[in-house]
């Protein structure tokens, strides 16, 4: 009866887990705010010593996050569809559980930067929207571990419950860096006219004086080109008469 009790409880907290991340993640929080409440969200469920979160972009996958701090290779590290055990999960969009000697696997792919590939034990599940690739989620153990079904379905299934968020969160983080390179140009283009004018240079004359400002001022391009339109606008606007 206690082992029975026992079941049920685990069964309960791990539902109410699935939908507390279900609605933590309706927040709309940028990708990388996202994938850190992915990793949070698994640490409790599972224990392990590595977590790399793989996010499919043009066709690549890029490491997005990890449990453990490797800014030299996050948002650096890309790996082809195919390739490793991450890049075979992709392909296939099935999880592979590995409990010993995962580095031995002749899928296994080294990246001499990273101490996480001398681990044990390695379980990689996708990240699925629609039955469309998101992602690829990877855990590992330093010491041999063998995963239970039970594990691989319900890491499998954060997979599957997080799919839309990520890829939500991934689409809008395109479109605002979009929409900022626009601005950038804009001003860019707006700033070379206003140089042109009132200093009598081309267009190639006018980009280098921005370039030149830029690297002085240890500033933006966008900065520079915002500043002199600004400028322009503060010279050219109608002033009040004064007062008496």
């Amino acid at each position: 009866m206690t082992n029975s009790n026992t079941i049920l409880d685990h069964d309960t907290r791990e539902v109410d887990l699935l939908h507390e991340i279900g609605s933590r993640l309706a927040a709309s929080d940028p990708l990388h705010e996202v994938l850190r409440k992915v990793i949070d969200f698994i640490s409790i469920v599972a224990k392990f010593d590595s977590c790399f979160v793989y996010v499919l972009e043009d066709n690549e996958l890029v490491l997005r996050s990890s449990k453990n701090p490797h800014a030299e290779v996050v948002d650096r590290l890309k790996l082809q569809v195919g390739h490793g055990i991450t890049g075979w999960v992709a392909e296939h969009k099935l999880p592979v559980a590995i409990g010993r000697n995962a580095y031995k696997d002749p899928r296994f792919l080294s990246f001499s930067e990273l101490p996480e590939d001398r681990f044990e034990a390695f379980l990689s599940v996708p990240v699925l929207s629609r039955d469309k690739l998101v992602g690829v989620i990877n855990l590992q153990r330093r010491q041999p571990h063998l995963y239970s079904q039970r594990e691989i379905r319900l890491i499998s299934t954060i997979g599957f419950l997080v799919g839309a968020e990520i890829e939500l969160a991934r689409l809008e983080g395109a479109y605002s860096e979009l929409s900022e390179q626009l601005d950038t140009r804009k001003a860019m283009e707006r700033a070379k006219g206003i140089l042109q004018r009132d200093l009598s240079l081309n267009e190639e004359e006018a980009y280098l004086t921005l370039q030149r400002q830029s690297r002085q001022r240890r500033r933006s391009l966008r900065e520079i080109a915002e500043a002199i339109v600004l400028s322009d606008e503060i010279k050219r606007a109608p002033r009040k008469p004064e007062t008496p």
